[in-house]
């Protein structure tokens, strides 16, 4: 069952297909003005992450 659960908590980049756990430190976590903190690829850079926290 808890194997079944992370498999469900992956984030993944739409841009270049990366997953990693959702709030892992692979992710990076950027600031930007008047959005506030938002989740970047690694691999990519892109911002366009569906987060599954």
């Amino acid at each position: 069952m808890v194997s079944d659960q992370m498999t469900h908590e992956r984030s993944r980049c739409r841009n270049c297909g990366f997953e990693a756990p959702g709030g892992d430190d692979e992710w990076r976590r950027i600031t930007v003005p008047k959005l506030g903190r938002m989740t970047q690829c690694p691999d990519c850079g892109s911002t366009d992450v569906i987060t599954s926290r």
